[in-house]
Order: structure tokens, then C-alpha cells, then sequence
């Protein structure tokens, strides 16, 4: 695994905990505000479950070193800018990531 590569699982890992814990306090708040009369346990169980559930992304994103990851291309254009239309006159293909 290249250097790049591993900076790059990083960065996606730490987003997505950012995600995850940040969702997890917000759904906290709510709950502890309208059902738990203001208890502090609701927050810290949902940015326990938030951590966890990017823990656990975290270890397969590292443990899955030849998984590819893809994004969607609109309109067909492919890597170098060549168009592949398909038999229905779509143009949506995925390219694999650099």
C-alpha cells in the first residue's frame, strides 16, 4: 500500500467519524430533549454508537487492502475523455478512482 493511498483511507476515515459522531450527538440531542427530560445519557450513547460505527469502517477500510473504490460519472465520459454510449443512448459508467 502506497503512502498516498494510506493518506487517503485516513482522511476518508476521519471524515466519515466526524459524520458518524456529529449525527449520532444531533439524534442525542433531539431525544434527550422531546422523550429524556434533558439527561445527558442519550448524547453520549449516540456518539458512542457514531464512534463505533466508524471504528468499524475504519477496520474493514484497512483491512481490505484490493477493494476498489468507484465514483459515478455522469454523461458517459470516460478516464481520458472518451465517450461510451450505450444501446439506449444512456451514458453513465463508472471510473475507478486514481
Amino acid at each position: 500500500m502506497s503512502e498516498s493511498d494510506l493518506g487517503r483511507k485516513w482522511d476518508r476515515c476521519l471524515a466519515d467519524a466526524v459524520v458518524k459522531i456529529g449525527t449520532g450527538f444531533g439524534l442525542g440531542v433531539v431525544f434527550s430533549l422531546t422523550f429524556f427530560k434533558r439527561r445527558m445519557w442519550p448524547l453520549a450513547f449516540g456518539s458512542g454508537m457514531g464512534l463505533g460505527m466508524a471504528y468499524s469502517n475504519c477496520q474493514h477500510d484497512f483491512q481490505a487492502p484490493y477493494l476498489l473504490h468507484g465514483k459515478y460519472v455522469k454523461n458517459g465520459l470516460w478516464e481520458e475523455g472518451v465517450r461510451e454510449e450505450k444501446e439506449g443512448g444512456c451514458c453513465e459508467d463508472w471510473v475507478l478512482e486514481e
